[in-house]
């Protein structure tokens, strides 16, 4: 569920508090959000953009987090990156740009709120604001290297080690991971039988225990051990 309203000063406040750009913007780029910059909330389950729509809006998210990933052809889905709180998306910013449709699926994990800037907009503020196409420019190198990385990883490096890194990486403070078999492999973009097998074989070398729909690591040094084998 999306709700649209026109941007509020306490929603521009609230934005200039997470986006660090805007915080020393000048009161041209403030005035040009307030009059023509829109807020929305996106309830998480949606897809704010799936592959083949057309990028009418970029999202300057103010809470929650938008997950982006690619389904390949066989099915297999892999996570190319995450945003939240004072970020935006590579993808959108790029379909806007080259006036391409969307390339990926992009889904809200957990409820957003926005400011949305329409894409004749954002590209006409490329024009006029030096600050904001310092930030366009910006979010283009840093998600290029999150992206590099996991063309890295998927080219370069053996899955098992894959599957210890992520659980290292989303493990909680009492060392436990909340993601079912499936919800791995469509992270790393690989298949569920695969996940399954490489588990099971951390579970026997005693490093993990699988429980229903959560893994908990048991000895979290053997398991950075693998993740950097």
């Amino acid at each position: 569920m999306i709700g649209i309203v026109m941007l509020s000063d306490d929603q521009l406040v609230k934005l200039k508090t997470v986006l660090p750009i805007l915080k020393n913007a000048d009161a041209q780029l403030l005035n040009a959000l307030r009059r023509e910059a829109f807020f929305a909330r996106i309830s998480a389950g949606h897809d704010v953009f799936v592959e083949g729509d057309d990028a009418n809006a970029i999202a300057l998210l103010i809470s929650g987090v938008v997950r982006v990933y690619k389904i390949g052809d066989n099915a297999r889905e892999i996570t190319l990156y995450r945003f939240g709180t004072g970020e935006s998306c590579i993808l959108t910013a790029n379909a806007i740009l080259s006036q391409q449709t969307f390339p990926a699926i992009a889904n809200v994990e957990q409820d957003v709120e926005a400011v949305m800037i329409p894409a004749d907009t954002f590209r006409r503020w490329i024009r006029e604001y030096d600050q904001w196409r310092e930030f366009v420019f910006t979010l283009l190198s840093q998600r290029l290297l999150n992206v590099m990385e996991i063309v890295d990883a998927v080219t370069f490096r053996r899955m098992d080690i894959r599957v210890a890194a992520l659980l290292l990486e989303r493990s909680s403070a009492n060392n436990f991971v909340n993601l079912t078999h499936r919800e791995i492999a469509a992270e790393l973009g690989s298949s569920r039988e695969v996940v399954s097998r490489i588990l099971e074989d951390m579970a026997d070398r005693g490093m993990i225990r699988v429980l229903r729909g959560t893994v908990e690591i048991v000895d979290p040094e053997l398991l950075k051990t693998q993740a950097t084998r």
